[in-house]
């Protein structure tokens, strides 16, 4: 029962400890990556939108092109509640004694984690696209550019902090154990004594 790092019964029931959990590494990249994510949303909504002085409607700085801001806002907000919501599974985690349930747990993280990334990868290529042939024309006072720069640069960082924890989660994987749930299925029998 050596292997038992991320399964398996025996790790269930502890309590639950603050500062080691804080501590781990993969705490510290879902809590970066939250961070990220903030950063990425709130920058292209609050200055991701500007208008010149002869216009009312406002437009998405990213060469005009409102999907590019969609994109932003919508993606950095669901980053962030993806990230609540397995932060909120890395506190439960302990708890779960089923080795069942705690794979599913691991093998959903792997999945959701690899998504962000490419997510992220093809959103720091298209808004850094649309940043590129932007036309000075169309923001002649340069409103919102490091707003748009931030976002840019958040993006391509969550590349790297998703793909990270999607590392973490295949090294998780890896000390999977069916020791104990096939002693669970097939026990083994007392050797009863030959009369």
């Amino acid at each position: 029962m050596e292997g038992m790092q991320a399964y398996g019964a025996g790790k269930a029931g502890g309590a639950f400890d603050p500062v080691t959990f804080f501590q781990q590494p993969h705490t510290v990249l879902r809590i970066v990556s939250w961070l990220f994510s903030i950063v990425i949303f709130g920058c292209i909504a609050n200055e991701g939108y500007i208008n010149r002085p002869s216009e009312v409607e406002e437009y998405c700085i990213f060469n005009r092109n409102q999907n590019a801001c969609n994109y932003g806002i919508f993606m950095g907000s669901l980053a962030f509640i993806c990230c609540m919501a397995f932060l909120a599974l890395d506190i439960y985690f302990p708890q779960i004694s089923s080795v069942k349930d705690r794979k599913k747990a691991v093998l959903a993280d792997v999945g959701v984690s690899a998504f962000w990334s490419f997510m992220w990868f093809v959103g720091f290529c298209f808004l850094a696209n649309q940043w590129q042939v932007a036309e000075e024309k169309d923001n002649p006072l340069k409103e919102g550019g490091d707003a748009a720069r931030a976002a840019i640069t958040f993006s391509f960082f969550s590349i790297f902090t998703w793909g990270a924890q999607t590392l973490f989660s295949l090294e998780k994987l890896k000390n999977v154990s069916f020791e104990e749930e096939y002693n669970k299925l097939f026990p083994t029998q007392p050797h009863l004594p030959l009369i």
